[in-house]
């Protein structure tokens, strides 16, 4: 936020050459509220029906490229993409001069593609707000790590009456209380632990952060979504996190067998290539996600599966995926450049991959076991215990050993 004395400045990004009428509504309602506003246009085919604050050439050439190469290519995917390399890049710059609290976007998919970029290309905790024709569907590509506010449009946006002046005033007002109030939100100085939680390895992530948190440490745990673990690993990138509890590699199972949480090749990376203090363990690698039953593939036809709700279905990986799943989690945590910890639960990687549940398989556990043991380089510890993953002296344990590393003790 601005200081006390200073307007705070909201940036919109919109296209002017189509949307001028709509962008400046928005902006005459921030500026109602006491909000500077930034124009940033990033529009391609026109000119603007409205000044900006910066021009679509400007953007054009932050992106690498100029506005004149983008028309007479006249390929609409090609120019949204160096126009959003070129709008993150302004944004960013605003953001580092000081000149940008908060950042606003609306239009359809072509501009949300473009604003959105920009607004991920941000720090977590500026304010960020897009009114999209296409917020009430797949917003995932949008958002991604960041954390972009979407307001779905209702209506297009493509002129104003009662229904966009509606929803826009209501987005604008919204990021203008974003700007113009302080949080209230303490920012301890504690070394920080990103832990990663699933909800079959819950009970384990309660009590280790628990146990975190009673001995000074601040504590963000990331849900093993793709989308969380990838946040975790950007915020390690960013100098956010200090030691990372990586209790649930669920993820990995996802990227190698086709499931629908996969959080990509670089999963694992950040801490090692950090030199951060880290304890991985093998949570929930077990289990592949797929959405509703009827969902997954055929291919899959025959595996054992448990249908955790109507949206959510688990299928039992085997023991060549396990094994499989071993030697790549073993050379990620072979490149570290920290000290590593690798902690195996011997008892079962999660609450159904205990005796009696449906997921027990101890072959299928012995195979990704083994292979980490095997492929696992002789400066990550490694961590054996007979307990399953959510006993208490398991969490424990890990937590423990992740202090003393913290600490320097070896």
């Amino acid at each position: 936020m601005a200081p006390s004395n200073e307007e705070p400045t909201v940036v919109i990004i919109g296209t002017l050459d189509t949307k001028g009428e709509e962008i400046g509504f928005g902006r005459d309602v921030l500026e109602s509220q006491g909000v500077a506003v930034h124009l940033v246009d990033v529009g391609v085919l026109g000119e603007p029906e409205i000044d900006p604050d910066t021009s679509a050439t400007a953007v054009a050439e932050a992106g690498g490229t100029t506005l004149e190469a983008l028309r007479e290519a006249g390929d609409r995917g090609d120019a949204m993409e160096a126009m959003g390399e070129g709008a993150a890049s302004v944004a960013t710059r605003l953001h580092e001069e000081g000149v940008l609290d908060g950042i606003f976007g609306l239009g359809g998919s072509g501009n949300t593609s473009v604003a959105t970029t920009a607004m991920r290309a941000l720090p977590v905790g500026v304010p960020k707000l897009m009114v999209s024709t296409v917020a009430s569907g797949d917003i995932e590509p949008y958002v991604g790590t960041r954390d972009v506010t979407m307001t779905y449009s209702v209506a297009d946006i493509e002129g104003l009456n009662q229904l966009s002046r509606t929803v826009i005033s209501n987005a604008a007002l919204a990021v203008a209380g974003m700007v113009t109030n302080e949080p209230d939100v303490e920012v301890p100085d504690k070394p920080t632990i990103g832990i990663t939680m699933f909800g079959v390895t819950t009970p384990c992530v309660q009590t280790a952060r628990a146990w975190l948190e009673d001995r000074g440490y601040e504590t963000i745990v990331f849900h093993a979504t793709g989308t969380g673990g990838r946040a975790m690993e950007d915020l390690i990138e960013e100098g956010v996190i200090d030691a990372v509890l990586d209790v649930t590699t669920t993820e990995w199972a996802d990227q190698h067998v086709g499931g629908v949480l996969a959080a990509g090749p670089d999963r694992l990376d950040a801490a090692a290539e950090a030199g951060i203090p880290q304890v991985v363990s093998v949570g929930a690698l077990d289990m592949v996600n797929f959405g509703p039953r009827d969902s997954v593939p055929e291919e899959f036809e025959g595996r054992r599966f448990h249908v955790h709700n109507p949206q959510v279905t688990l299928m039992r990986t085997t023991p060549e995926e396990n094994a499989e799943l071993g030697r790549i989690i073993a050379e990620k945590l072979d490149a570290a450049r920290g000290p590593t910890v690798l902690a195996l639960p011997l008892g079962g990687v999660s609450m159904l991959d205990v005796e009696g549940e449906e997921f027990h398989d101890p072959k299928a556990d012995a195979a990704l076991f083994d292979a980490l043991r095997e492929n696992v380089d002789d400066h990550v510890e490694v961590i054996e215990t007979d307990h399953a993953i959510n006993d208490e002296a398991f969490a424990r344990t890990i937590a423990e050993r992740l202090h003393e590393l913290v600490q320097g003790e070896s």
